[in-house]
């Protein structure tokens, strides 16, 4: 086998299906400290395993539950070390980032993933893009100063609610102003509005902080939303999921509260008991599981997203809501989706465009915008545009 599977070759639906699966089964396998079948895995198709766990980011905890099976695949082997290699240059960059910060008293908490990590087995297998860090927006100048003495390229900064930076070979860094922003769930962005108020003071440090336990599952979940109503999630977020809520205790009542207020209460439950199934020791063991039809719809929508989500699930959840519902999708439907994607309001086109900051400017904004997307994005556009016209049903 090589390093990156790069033989195209034909695959059917079931082939696919059975690939995912087995990328489920030896996730659990490997977050549950259990063996797999290695004669199970010898007739696999290692193959389409390995493309089907690149796709959601898992090749490094896939490859570690084979290695516990005696299967040393090369493909696998590598990921796994490129992942370990990748986190411990981001972590080494990030202690310094927060010495440097600390000494700057700029606040600071790590996000996500770059908690969610120490949460697993053995170092390396959460798979991370970057390292994403919530910081005191007023000194982002400040920050910017420090990663650029640090050696970092700015290359988004001051669009959107986070500033991205990156250092070669491998480090990415998105340093959040705040966790959610315009374009974002309302009831999101206004309950996390004054988030200094929940934080607590890192033990030690004078400028760092932590979520409860309690209120970090609710802000992973919640961010888990905005990818699952926007593109789709994969099985690598709820992974995450799983392996956190078996490391941790949670007072439940107060979780429920919370994610009612934020209007995910629903998404949260299903979200949880999916979890709990799809990767317990039964799973591992290939014992059968039975889910619900709403666990159903949510494992399809995750197993179909990939990392990142898809494009038709980008289009069929903004579709829904401009129309405001479900049913069949109608020719005016279609041109009302087209018309707010061509003239976005102010709140979704400013900061990435300045000049959209005055109203009388977000005409020629439009019109600039337009233009560049004719010119530099027009094969996207029109994949969107086809997948807009496939649609029947929302």
């Amino acid at each position: 086998m090589t390093d990156e599977k790069t033989e195209e070759k034909t695959v059917t639906k079931e082939e696919c299906r059975k690939a995912l699966d087995a990328v489920m089964r030896l996730c659990a396998c490997a977050v549950n400290g259990e063996i797999p079948d290695a004669d199970w895995i010898r007739g696999m198709d290692l193959d389409l395993l390995y493309k089907a766990a690149k796709q959601h980011l898992l090749t490094a905890v896939v490859g570690y539950a084979l290695e516990s099976a005696g299967i040393h695949d090369h493909a696998f082997l590598q990921a796994k070390a490129k992942a370990m290699r990748k986190l411990g240059l981001m972590d080494a960059e990030m202690t310094v980032l927060f010495e440097k910060m600390e000494q700057a008293g700029i606040w600071y908490m790590p996000l996500k993933g770059t908690v969610l990590k120490d949460y697993y087995p053995a170092y390396g297998l959460r798979q991370m893009a970057d390292h994403d860090i919530l910081f005191d927006a007023m000194r982002a100048d400040d920050v910017k100063a420090i990663m650029t003495e640090m050696g970092f390229i700015s290359e988004n900064f001051g669009a959107g609610n986070h500033d991205c930076y990156y250092k070669k070979p491998v480090c990415n860094f998105e340093m959040h102003r705040s966790l959610f922003g315009k374009g974002h769930e309302t009831k999101m962005q206004e309950y996390y509005s004054d988030i200094k108020a929940r934080l607590i003071p890192n033990e030690g440090s004078k400028y760092g902080y932590h979520f409860s336990p309690e209120d970090f599952y609710i802000y992973m979940i919640a961010h888990e939303y905005k990818h699952y109503s926007g593109g789709g999630t994969g099985i690598r977020s709820l992974l995450d999921t799983y392996v956190y809520l078996n490391r941790v205790t949670l007072d439940m009542e107060y979780v429920t509260r919370e994610a009612e207020k934020l209007g995910i209460r629903e998404f949260e439950e299903i979200n949880r008991t999916l979890s709990l199934k799809v990767f317990c020791r039964e799973a591992a063991e290939q014992q059968k599981i039975q889910l619900s039809d709403a666990e159903t719809e949510l494992y399809e929508n995750i197993t179909g997203s990939g990392t990142y989500g898809t494009m038709e699930n980008v289009v069929k959840n903004r579709m829904k809501k401009v129309t405001g519902g479900q049913g069949k999708v109608t020719a005016g439907m279609k041109l009302k989706y087209y018309l707010r994607r061509l003239f976005p309001k102010q709140e979704l086109l400013y900061p990435w465009y300045p000049p959209a900051k005055y109203k009388v400017l977000i005409p020629f904004v439009w019109v600039y915008r337009i233009l560049v997307i004719a010119i530099v994005r027009r094969k996207k556009v029109q994949g969107e545009i086809r997948i807009v016209e496939k649609q029947k049903d929302i």
